[in-house]
């Protein structure tokens, strides 16, 4: 069942780029969208049948594959995994949907879509560490070919510094899992087995592997000073590359970090947690204050991201029941939120050949801007502010009341971040949307109804999800109740004494 996930894509991907013959590129796109439903279809088809109360991996697949280092072909899905599956599911679908029809060398882009797609679930199911690895490295190689061919005109650099640096995260990563085996003396890589020997080793040591697995996926979410990579990809990459960039890849860091930080390592990271605390507050801060300075729409998204993502870092520092399942709504909003921005961002460049906020102006006109884009964009905005009755709000609402008798004074600094959203995203809607429209901008192409049908999609789950977050929540409290590790009253201790 599990299987069909990441096998599925991975050998559509090999069709679409190595089928003998022509394939058209309209083909190849049908071809793709076609998958890409059907993935998405079949996660909500397998939350159907989960159950929420079951804190066991459920939907379990296990065969061996290389039993001299220990390696096993294990997969798994809780509450954890399971949303993040449905969002990638998602939001590749609607990145193809929005791919331009006339993309240059169609096969291969499609392909390396797929690949992807593929790479990101098996990273999401992997219950082997070594496997995760490898899905984990796998989904780097079309993401960096991504950026680097179908990208801007500074294409070369962003791909190669992307790659750079998450070729270290992964090292890191690496380095910490091979460590831990062998400091624990497993005979295999199984993450439930590993999770039971790593408690064994003395804390010096789970220290040392802690600390390279939070600067690895640090490197991937991107936390500060390790963000610098995450806004020249954006600005390079196409729309539909930004919106999974944002809306998925970033998650494989904040994932890793729940998932093999928190998890493999509870001692430690109760010892790290104040620390973490204060980086997640830096992070949110530094994101924020530079997201206010920019002027380019997409830029300015970007560093918004630095900021929403280290919402998540504080919840997992503060390690509550209420923290750690906020921070997985926190993971889906963002998402869905960052998708919709960047997509509305590149509809308006398309139309008007600009994301200068100080260029473009009055694209809310009803008769000659862009009123339905500019309204996305607004509720976008809205969303991402914290305005009640869309999922940021209640996603970060839950985060800061869930970290607030943990860690207060870096939870008030991530706030005090949000406040910065208003700032910033003011500063985009009031000149680009309000005014009066620019004259260079008085015959702008008309935007389809195809166009926004998928900023619709995504605006009707953020309000629907901000409504309803019980529907996420229900599904991933029971497991993120097992990775507490410590009563808030001890980690309140540690800071007083920090």
């Amino acid at each position: 069942m599990l299987s069909a996930l990441i096998l599925v894509p991975i050998l559509s991907a090999a069709i679409v780029g190595f089928w003998p013959g022509n394939v058209t590129a309209k083909a190849a796109r049908q071809i793709s969208l076609v998958v890409t439903g059907g993935i998405f279809l079949w996660s909500v088809i397998l939350m159907t049948m989960f159950n929420p109360g079951d804190v066991n991996l459920q939907f379990q697949e296990n065969l061996p594959w290389i039993q001299a280092i220990g390696l096993t072909y294990s997969l798994g899905v809780d509450g954890l995994s399971l949303p993040l599956l449905i969002l990638n599911g998602l939001l590749t679908a609607i990145a193809l949907y929005c791919t331009d029809s006339n993309v240059i060398r169609p096969r291969l882009y499609y392909a390396l879509m797929l690949l992807l797609n593929g790479a990101v679930a098996g990273a999401f199911l992997a219950q082997d560490l070594l496997l995760f690895f490898i899905f984990y490295e796998l989904e780097l190689i079309p993401l960096y070919l991504l950026i680097a061919i179908w990208g801007g005109k500074r294409r070369g650099y962003a791909a190669t510094k992307f790659l750079l640096y998450t070729a270290l995260s992964g090292a890191l990563v690496l380095a910490s899992f091979l460590g831990l085996v062998f400091l624990s003396g497993s005979s295999s890589f199984s993450y439930t087995e590993t999770r039971e020997l790593a408690s064994l080793l003395p804390v010096a040591q789970q220290l040392i592997l802690l600390g390279a697995v939070l600067i690895g996926f640090g490197i991937k979410i991107p936390f500060v000073p390790f963000h610098t990579w995450l806004p020249d990809a954006h600005v390079e990459a196409s729309t539909p590359v930004s919106i999974l960039l944002a809306g998925v890849l970033l998650k494989l860091g904040t994932y890793g970090l729940l998932r093999f930080g928190l998890g493999l390592f509870p001692e430690p990271w109760t010892i790290l947690a104040p620390w973490l605390g204060i980086w997640a507050a830096v992070s949110s801060l530094y994101g924020a204050f530079n997201a206010i300075v920019q002027k380019d729409m997409k830029k300015m998204v970007a560093y918004s991201s630095v900021a929403h993502m280290a919402y998540i870092l504080l919840a997992a520092a503060a390690a509550t029941e209420l923290a750690l399942v906020s921070s997985v709504l926190q993971m889906i909003s963002h998402g869905l939120i960052s998708a919709l921005l960047f997509l509305l961002v590149g509809i308006i460049y398309k139309k008007t050949g600009s994301r200068d906020i100080t260029i473009l102006n009055g694209l809310l006109n009803p008769e000659r801007g862009l009123p339905v884009v500019g309204s996305l964009m607004v509720l976008g905005v809205m969303a991402s502010a914290g305005i009640p009755g869309m999922v940021g709000f209640i996603s970060e609402f839950l985060v800061y009341w869930g970290s607030l008798q943990v860690l207060p004074i870096p939870t008030i600094l991530c706030m005090l971040s949000t406040g910065l959203t208003v700032v910033y995203f003011l500063q985009l809607v009031g000149g680009a949307f309000f005014g009066r429209l620019a004259t260079h901008l008085t015959d702008l192409p008309t935007v389809k109804f195809t166009e926004q049908l998928p900023g619709l999609v995504l605006a009707l789950l953020i309000v629907v999800l901000g409504l309803q977050p019980g529907w996420l929540l229900n599904l991933s409290e029971p497991i993120t109740a097992t990775l507490v590790t410590t009563p808030p009253n001890v980690a309140v201790k540690v800071s007083t004494n920090s």
